[in-house]
């Protein structure tokens, strides 16, 4: 079993990336992300990387036509239903295997075409939330299928399928394996367009995060009730701080308990957008220590806040140029070496009790 992990600052990259071919990502992120490395999406290589998508596999009644992708409700959708809630019960992973001509980022790395650096911290892969998955895979009607109570079912098992599985295969390179539940669309939790209760988000997201054993991360790029995440069962949140760092701190309670439980921060700080180019290190240090000091003044622990800090970017990656995003990776590697210098093991034995900076 690897030691406990230590957050350290260390830097954490979400996955999306624009590149279009293969071994030209593969090398950015091994030369980026030495210590936790994450299998590149590529979703402008094909549009099955398109994070919904990638995992819809094998999903009962799953159409992709002419550039959609949605379940056709006026098939017979009773014996895929059953052969998913089988596999479910039996936890059969092979049902939650997602095919090179989806991922071919995490299909090389697990043929063993990728030359991982050694030793390395963690692997990192990704699956999509099942709140956001659900919102945007429509019926026929159009209507999300996670407003029909047997599907949105079925979407957590399914999500919870692909995630266990694609963890077992990165446990077979690096016994320590991080695995995000990615959630964009818990930015409009809370709005007129979004009807959900908070305990369905949270059983929702727990039920993906019961096929996992290693660490569990959950991010969103956008403001939401960041209550409903911090009490989850989630080992890391991420969040976009370049943005909306202000708006944790109307949760510091929440925060303080997630710190209290072992609880990891990754600070979003570096901006995935045209505004990297224009921003330095130390200004989004400044920004970063802005966050902190923010948290602390409502009263949630510096010495904790310190301790359990990651660097990353804000958001993915795909949408961007590729000279942007080497951008923006360049600036998550600069503002971690920054932070791991002033604040490593050592140094937050006794942290500072005053504001930071």
């Amino acid at each position: 079993m690897p030691a406990a992990f230590q957050p350290n600052w260390l830097p954490l990259v979400l996955g999306s990336m624009p590149h279009t071919d293969l071994g030209v990502a593969w090398r950015l992120m091994l030369k980026c992300f030495p210590q936790i490395p994450a299998w590149p999406q590529l979703p402008r290589k094909t549009s099955l990387e398109n994070m919904y998508a990638q995992f819809s596999e094998r999903f009962p009644g799953i159409t992709l036509a002419d550039g959609r992708i949605y379940v056709d409700r006026r098939k017979d959708l009773d014996p895929a239903l059953e052969r998913l809630y089988l596999a479910y019960l039996e936890n059969n992973l092979a049902y939650g295997q997602i095919s090179p001509s989806h991922a071919a980022g995490l299909a090389s790395l697990i043929e063993g075409k990728v030359a991982l650096p050694q030793p390395i911290v963690a692997l990192k892969g990704q699956v999509t939330g099942p709140v956001s998955w659900g919102l945007t895979i429509v019926d026929q009607d159009q209507r999300p299928i996670l407003y029909d109570e047997v599907l949105a079912d079925a979407v957590s098992k399914h999500l919870r399928l692909k995630a266990a599985w694609q963890e077992a295969e990165l446990r077979k390179l690096c016994p320590r394996t991080i695995l995000f539940v990615d959630e964009p669309y818990m930015a409009s939790f809370g709005s007129a367009f979004v009807s959900l209760g908070k305990e369905q988000v949270i059983g929702w997201i727990e039920e993906v995060f019961s096929g996992l054993s290693g660490l569990k991360g959950v991010h969103c790029c956008g403001n939401t009730d960041w209550s409903i995440l911090l009490n989850t069962s989630a080992d890391i949140l991420s969040l976009d701080a370049y943005d909306y760092a202000e708006t944790l701190s109307l949760y510091p309670e929440d925060v303080t308990r997630f710190l209290a439980r072992g609880g990891i921060i990754a600070w979003g700080i570096v901006p995935a957008g045209a505004s990297a180019e224009s921003e330095t290190v130390g200004a989004l240090v400044d920004r970063l220590h802005e966050a902190i000091n923010h948290l602390a003044g409502k009263g949630v622990p510096l010495d904790a806040l310190l301790k359990a800090g990651m660097i990353s970017p804000s958001c993915g990656l795909g949408s961007l140029t590729p000279v942007i995003a080497e951008r923006v990776f360049e600036l998550t590697v600069g503002v971690s070496a920054e932070m791991r210098h002033r604040y490593t093991v050592s140094s937050v034995a006794e942290p500072p009790r005053a504001a930071v900076g």
